[in-house]
C-alpha cells in the first residue's frame, strides 16, 4: 500500500509531468487561457493516459516482448494513443459539443502529447506491474490536470490585472509558469518509504 501512496505523491508533486519532466507543455500553454477548457483538457488527457497506459502495458507484456518486437514500441504506442483520441473525439462531439469546440485543435494534438506517450514508455522502462502502471498513469494525469488548472486560474486572474504592455500575454504567462515550476521544485526533496 505504501508503494502506491509513494507513486501517487511522487507523480503528482515531486516528479510532476509538466513542471519536473517538461512533458505536455503544448496543451499546458495552449489550453490554459480559461479554467473550464483547462479542466476539460485535463479530463481528456486523463482518460487517454489511463487507457493508453493500460493497453500499451498489456501490448508490451503480451505481444512486443514475447515476440522480440520491442523496437516497434514507439510506433505501436502512438497508434494506440491515436485510436483512443479518435474515440474520445467521437464521444465528446456527441456528449459535450461545447467542450469539444473549446478544446479545438488541441484535442487531436493529444495524439502527439508527449506526456501521454512519456507515461506509457516510463511504466515499461521502470518495469512496473499493471496495478502500479495504472496508479502511476492516474496520478500523473491528476498532476497534469492540477498543473494546467492552476496555471489557467492564474492566467484568468492576470487578465484582470494591470500588467505592463511589454509583459502582456506570453511573457507574463512564461514568468508565472516558471514560478509555478519553482514552487513544485520545493517537493523535490521529499522521500517516502
Amino acid at each position: 500500500m505504501l508503494e502506491y501512496i509513494s507513486i501517487i505523491i511522487t507523480a503528482i508533486f515531486v516528479n510532476n509531468i509538466v513542471f519536473a519532466q517538461f512533458l505536455g507543455i503544448c496543451p499546458f500553454i495552449g489550453v490554459s487561457r480559461k479554467l473550464s477548457s483547462a479542466v476539460g483538457m485535463g479530463a481528456a488527457v486523463t482518460f487517454v493516459m489511463l487507457l493508453a497506459t493500460a493497453i500499451t502495458w498489456a501490448l508490451q507484456d503480451l505481444v512486443l516482448n514475447p515476440f522480440g518486437l520491442g523496437f516497434m514500441q514507439t510506433i505501436v504506442f502512438i497508434l494506440v494513443i491515436a485510436a483512443l483520441v479518435q474515440m474520445l473525439e467521437i464521444i465528446l462531439k456527441k456528449i459535450a459539443p461545447v467542450l469539444y469546440s473549446a478544446l479545438g485543435v488541441f484535442l487531436p494534438l493529444i495524439t502527439t502529447n508527449c506526456a501521454v506517450l512519456g507515461v506509457a514508455i516510463t511504466v515499461v522502462q521502470k518495469g512496473m506491474n499493471l496495478g502500479e502502471s495504472i496508479v502511476y498513469a492516474l496520478a500523473t494525469a491528476v498532476g497534469f490536470t492540477m498543473a494546467i488548472a492552476i496555471f489557467a486560474g492564474i492566467r484568468e486572474q492576470l487578465a484582470w490585472t494591470s500588467v505592463p504592455k511589454a509583459m502582456r500575454g506570453v511573457p507574463i504567462a512564461m514568468i508565472c509558469a516558471g514560478l509555478l515550476a519553482m514552487a513544485f521544485m520545493g517537493f523535490s526533496g521529499i522521500k517516502i518509504g
